[in-house]
């Protein structure tokens, strides 16, 4: 099945560029003839219906290119909070969370994201996008191989927060009727990928969320790729109303690492990327169905090859009055785990929910938020036995169970102002038997924080 997505997934990016180079085919031929048409016409006496057809569409599309106003647009967001940290996990579990790491008690007032943006139409058909972003962590440790104390996030050896190159592509608009071509470093379609404007979506589970500011989807919480290096088509089925569409992707994996060629993973591997959307009920009723597969070298102790794949369908009921989401996934990493009982290699299977309700209390001014995620990140873990983990997917672990808990309110001073206090909490759960060596106990990590969320520019 892998193998045939994998085929499925290339074909179709494969026949997009031939139908590309076929248009682009037939725009020169029709360019060339133009050019030879205008050198004849100077050489003989034009027909009579041949210059009115010429003296008519010269004015029509001046008309169009003059009603054209092109984007030069630099814009930028930011969030982060005043926290306090109640209550720490003793073992300090939870490597995905920016809390990992934080002794109890602490507080402080942090930038959690920094984004600083530019868009520009270079023409009619085609756009460029530049983001940069600064995405720091609550935790700190030890820069490797200089004894210097700085951040794990996106920071400098001396602590300061620094800017890295998150997107950075061209857009190819309508390549064809409905669908865009984008080339370079993007967002990818699983959750975080919302282009108004263009053939893109814009309905995926971070934007009908809506409060990133709080924390992430489930799936961008636990590692899946939110952008990456390489081309997509994005498009719609029905351009005039653009209620269904898709987006497919082949990627480095990499996001915005500049590995080597010669990487066993990002040199010879692509990951694969494929989304299928729809809007329902007056578009109040949102649709989405995603899916991922990555082939990567194998590790010690692994003959073939290893790999990682997901599938998730995201829904969501959004009305002026309340918005309720689900996002459920499921995902497969193959060899992920050695049993140290048996000594041998075994899948692993990853299972995510996440529930969210969301709505106005008073409008335009007080709104609220709630949010629970369930995460079990290995279905087939045997409680009796241990195991080391083989993969190289994200800061994956197959002991331990989570459970998050947020909710908050939102109040809104002024249009892009938010100010949102709020509780975070994550609760881990062993899987092993308490008689296995390493078990540790149930534990959690709770915040207390107040968020505060601007945008400008945009």
């Amino acid at each position: 099945m892998k193998q045939i997505f994998t085929n499925s997934i290339g074909a179709v990016l494969v026949a997009s560029l031939m139908v590309a180079g076929s248009v682009a085919k037939a725009q020169t031929a029709s360019t060339t003839g133009v050019a030879l048409a205008a050198v004849s016409e100077k050489k003989t006496v034009a027909k009579a219906d041949s210059s009115s057809t010429t003296t008519t569409a010269q004015p029509a599309a001046k008309a169009a290119d003059a009603a054209w106003t092109p984007v030069r647009r630099l814009w930028g967001y930011a969030f982060g909070d005043m926290y306090y940290n109640a209550h720490a996990d003793a073992t300090n579990r939870g490597a995905e969370t920016m809390y990992n790491g934080v002794p109890t008690y602490r507080n402080a007032f942090q930038f959690r994201r920094v984004y600083l943006g530019y868009d520009y139409d270079i023409s009619q058909k085609f756009t460029a996008e530049v983001l940069l972003a600064s995405e720091p962590n609550a935790n700190t440790g030890t820069a490797a191989g200089t004894g210097v104390t700085a951040s794990n996030g996106d920071n400098l050896v001396d602590g300061k927060m620094s800017f890295f190159i998150k997107n950075f592509n061209l857009r190819y608009r309508n390549i064809w009727t409905g669908t865009d071509l984008v080339i370079g470093e993007m967002s990818t379609p699983g959750f975080a990928l919302n282009e108004p404007g263009t053939n893109a979506p814009t309905s995926l589970s971070e934007k009908t969320w809506g409060y990133r500011s709080i924390e992430k989807t489930i799936t961008d919480f636990h590692k899946t790729n939110s952008y990456d290096v390489g081309a997509s088509l994005q498009g719609t089925f029905d351009p005039a109303t653009k209620n269904f569409g898709y987006v497919f992707m082949v990627g480095n994996n990499s996001t915005s690492s500049l590995l080597s060629a010669s990487n066993p993973n990002t040199g010879f591997y692509k990951i694969f990327y494929g989304d299928i959307w729809g809007k329902f009920m007056n578009q109040k009723l949102l649709v989405d169905i995603y899916g991922d597969y990555a082939q990567t070298a194998p590790n010690t102790g692994i003959l073939t090859p290893q790999s990682h794949d997901i599938l998730k369908i995201f829904a969501a009921y959004v009305d002026p009055k309340l918005a309720v989401g689900v996002e459920a996934y499921t995902q497969g990493i193959a060899q992920g785990v050695t049993n140290s009982a048996t000594k041998l290699p075994e899948d692993a299977t990853v299972n995510g929910l996440s529930v969210w309700v969301k709505g106005p209390i008073v409008k335009d001014k007080w709104a609220f938020f709630a949010r629970y995620d369930a995460y079990n990140p290995d279905t087939n873990f045997n409680t009796a036995d241990s195991y080391t983990v083989n993969t190289n997917f994200g800061s994956y672990t197959p002991t331990t169970k989570e459970q998050f808990y947020t909710a908050g309110l939102d109040f809104t001073p002024e249009k892009n102002i938010h100010f949102m206090p709020n509780f975070w909490t994550v609760y881990y759960r062993d899987q092993r038997d308490p008689s296995t060596a390493g078990y540790v106990g149930n534990d959690h990590t709770l915040v207390y924080r107040v968020t505060f969320f601007y945008t400008f520019g945009k």
